[in-house]
């Protein structure tokens, strides 16, 4: 079937928007080097590192003229564990080679709504400069995504019409979520009038 998430590991994902055969050919590079580093050092790669490591290639893409620069954009996902800590990880890359970390974002088309309405539920409470760090449980972060795009797409939203992974705390595992699971949330995201459910 046809998909814009791919596994990278058993742990970090990303989600690439594009041209589709680039993305293929990224993510096989990616595989490959998360691999090779496993090999090489004995541990999982971070996902800083595979984020900084993506945007090399696609950085070198744009170096000479007998290259095409990639078509994509990409958001990659993961929690790293450093000792007793876990510590989540989403970093954006784009095709000019420049990578960064978030809290939320988006790419693709309408990048530009979505992020607006992620950053309404993230900006500094009034009168302060300290940004607003949440911490959503893990029913709330799925309906602030799926919430992000009813909001910009205009539409209800269909379980069968949408494909989302996750990576939790209590299991680090790069996961699809099911048809069924989607549905319960867009059923409780429905039932919300808070400020997650972006009716403000």
């Amino acid at each position: 079937s046809v998909t814009n998430m791919y596994a990278i590991t058993p742990n970090i994902g990303l989600v690439m928007t594009g041209i589709v055969p680039d993305a293929r050919a990224s993510v096989k590079k990616l595989r490959e080097e998360a691999a090779k580093f496993k090999f090489n050092n004995g541990y999982d790669i971070p996902v800083s590192y595979l984020a900084k490591r993506a945007a090399d290639t696609a950085q070198v893409y744009t170096q000479h003229a007998n290259m095409r620069p990639l078509g994509i954009a990409m958001i990659i996902i993961g929690i790293d564990v450093e000792g007793e800590k876990k510590v989540p990880q989403l970093f954006r890359c784009d095709p000019a080679g420049y990578y960064v970390g978030y809290k939320a974002t988006s790419a693709g088309a309408k990048e530009q709504e979505a992020n607006n309405f992620l950053e309404k539920r993230f900006k500094p409470p009034a009168g302060s400069n300290v940004a607003v760090d949440p911490k959503l449980s893990h029913d709330d972060t799925v309906q602030l995504a799926l919430a992000c795009l009813q909001n910009v797409l205009g539409a209800d939203l269909k379980a069968n019409d949408i494909e989302a992974c996750v990576v939790r705390h209590d299991n680090l595992a790069f996961t699809r979520l099911s048809a069924d699971e989607l549905e319960t949330q867009l059923t409780a995201l429905a039932e919300r009038d808070d400020d997650i459910a972006g009716r403000d």
